[in-house]
């Protein structure tokens, strides 16, 4: 009775943090094996789809945040829906096992609020096929470091507007972008995804480059965009996004991707990382 009447603000006061990190982090390393046991696996009854509802109801804690999930779930998974000519499961396969993720995103959220048969309903496909949370966080390659200290990096980019350092780092990746061979860059591009492909990572390449788009576009806290040094194109934004977000996916396969293409994606890398810990005056 204690959990189900506390209010859940933070996932970090979650009681199931655990099992909610858990899942977050399986969702961009499922295998094509996992997919069609987890599709085997879901269910549907009318017991359920009660326990669904309850799940996603107002009342269940953080209930926006799984919505979000949802949602970046099917951004993660696009490729494999549309059936990709690199996809090997077929997508009414991994659509039925997509459905066996939410029921146990929801209820690893919900579980303070759900009966215990509920939520062992909702979590069975789930625990059928990973009985045991394998990591809290997802796999971003030997790199791991240099990708997080880049996202990590690109909100500093928000103050731009008022911090003169961020604005003068903004303005040399938009040079950097703008003075860039495209032909030579999209040769890197597609042997980086291309490694991802084969090195079963592209899920973890979509996360990465939502995870840039995230902290890129964060609007400034103190002044929501109305500073004095804020860049007046919308598309010097994108491309400096899309420089950034290009720097991390290369990080993010660095270790199989050839060198020579590897360095034509990475140098923005030296203007960022310095930036991350620039104190904002």
């Amino acid at each position: 009775m204690i959990l189900r009447a506390r209010r859940i603000e933070r996932l970090e006061e979650h009681p199931n943090l655990r099992g909610i990190l858990g899942i977050l982090a399986q969702l961009v390393h499922t295998s094509d094996g996992e997919l069609a046991q987890l599709a085997a696996e879901w269910r549907n009854s009318p017991a359920l789809a009660v326990a669904r509802d309850r799940a996603l109801s107002p009342e269940s804690p953080l209930v926006v945040e799984v919505l979000a999930a949802f949602d970046a779930l099917s951004a993660i998974y696009a490729d494999d829906l549309s059936g990709a000519e690199y996809v090997t499961v077929d997508p009414s396969v991994t659509a039925t096992a997509l459905r066996s993720m939410r029921d146990a995103l929801a209820a690893a959220y919900a579980r303070p609020i759900l009966s215990r048969s509920e939520y062992a309903g909702l979590m069975r496909p789930w625990r059928m096929v990973y009985p045991r949370v394998r990591s809290h966080e997802p796999d971003l390659g030997p790199s791991a470091a240099d990708v997080k200290r880049v996202l990590a990096a690109l909100p500093r980019l928000a103050v731009r507007c008022h911090d003169p350092r961020s604005s003068e780092v903004f303005e040399g990746l938009l040079v950097t972008a703008l003075t860039r061979d495209e032909s030579d860059h999209q040769e890197a591009m597609d042997a980086a995804f291309g490694t991802a492909v084969l090195t079963g990572r592209r899920r973890v390449w979509t996360l990465v480059r939502r995870s840039a788009a995230e902290g890129f576009w964060r609007p400034c806290q103190d002044c929501r965009g109305d500073g004095a040094l804020l860049a007046q194109d919308p598309s010097a934004e994108a491309r400096v996004m899309e420089l950034c977000a290009d720097l991390a996916c290369a990080l993010l396969v660095e270790d199989l991707l050839d060198p020579v293409l590897c360095a034509r994606l990475t140098t923005p890398l030296t203007a960022l990382i310095p930036l991350q810990d620039h104190p904002v005056h």
